[in-house]
């Protein structure tokens, strides 16, 4: 019987793949979006580890200069240039950054970015969820209080995968269940990425400024989330009564977005500003796009080693000690391609693969 990833881990230690090339047929197997889809294809033809290979004998060529040095110590001869040795540091860095920034696109790519949909009981959050789903996917009903769990359902737009959560609606109640699902609502809250608040038009028409309350609440709560504010049931009011609630949250610096979704009235106009939230250019440039954690941590270590290294320049260190930093960013660059691994870190890769993959 063929072990979990067994043929992968074959053509790898055979030199056929590289480790991140290897890893790269573990994330098309389990891609199940486009966007996911085209950075592992683009992974496993080798973009990623051609970028780092391509830093790492650069920096190899550089760190043997530096080591000759050493053997000649006495004679205090200079083989590396210091200028371009300057300068080499420098490009590292600056590509190091761009991939470490690239992670943040890469992760929600990969895993879906979690959106929450919040609000008071009734305005409508199940609704929206069966709405931008196309299918009956919540409990729908007149009676304040149904939605007493969150359900959570994914949905793919233009390529990127959303995993949107339907809350209970926030509200002081007395019934200890809806309380336990109220609190589950926060911690969603926490764990989401984007935080969708449902206001209902038919409540807004009768208690005036009650939203700006609701969304200060949630603002002052959640600062650094994007906050999205969504008026729902927009076909019981007038033109002229949306647009006046649309300029009194201008002076709150948001912007509304006016819906029906029972109607399914500006859903498709929903869908396109939660796009807007994904930073797609990479993508669409066919850029190097970071999405595996442990890539990411490597790479983190080794800019923390160059780092030093370019400090140790600066600053006139023996080449001893340099060496000592540049030998640990080279440890890490190699860990990413596989040049240095151990069988544990093998093991742990390899497990998560399909038999026969």
């Amino acid at each position: 019987m063929a072990q979990a990833g067994e043929f992968t881990l074959r053509a790898f230690l055979n030199g056929k793949l590289d480790l991140s090339q290897a890893e790269a047929v573990a994330d098309l197997i389990a891609s199940d979006n486009e966007a996911s889809h085209q950075i592992a294809m683009q992974q496993m033809r080798g973009g990623f580890s051609n970028e780092i290979a391509k830093l790492r004998e650069e920096l190899l060529n550089f760190a043997s200069l530096i080591e000759l040095e050493l053997d000649f110590s006495e004679e205090d001869v200079e083989f590396a240039d210091r200028t371009a040795f300057n300068d080499l540091l420098n490009r590292i860095e600056f590509v190091l950054k761009r991939l470490i920034d690239s992670f943040a696109v890469g992760n929600v790519i990969k895993n879906g970015i979690p959106v929450a949909i919040v609000g008071e009981p009734n305005v409508g959050k199940s609704t929206l969820l069966n709405a931008l789903l196309n299918e009956e996917r919540a409990i729908v009903s007149d009676i304040a209080g149904t939605t007493r769990d969150t359900i959570e359902d994914e949905l793919v737009i233009n390529g990127i995968g959303f995993r949107f959560i339907d809350t209970a609606g926030i509200r002081d109640t007395q019934d200890h269940v809806e309380s336990i699902g109220i609190k589950k609502t926060f911690e969603k809250i926490e764990q989401a990425q984007v935080i969708i608040l449902l206001l209902d038009a038919k409540e807004l028409k009768v208690s005036g400024l009650k939203f700006q309350v609701e969304i200060e609440k949630i603002k002052n709560k959640f600062p650094l989330k994007p906050l999205f504010i969504i008026l729902n049931k927009v076909d019981l009011l007038t033109t002229d009564e949306v647009e006046t609630i649309r300029q009194e949250l201008e002076t709150l610096n948001l912007k509304l977005i006016t819906i029906s979704a029972k109607q399914k009235i500006g859903i498709d106009e929903l869908k396109n500003t939660l796009l807007s939230f994904v930073n797609t250019g990479a993508l669409r440039n066919n850029e190097t796009i970071v999405t595996n954690t442990r890539h990411y941590d490597s790479l983190l270590k080794a800019l923390e080693e160059i780092q030093k290294v370019k400090w140790g320049l600066d600053a006139g260190i023996s080449s001893d000690l340099m060496a000592i930093d540049i030998r640990s960013a080279l440890h890490y660059f190699g860990e990413i391609t596989g040049e240095v691994t151990n069988d544990e870190l093998l093991g742990n890769i390899f497990a998560n693969f399909c038999i026969g993959k």
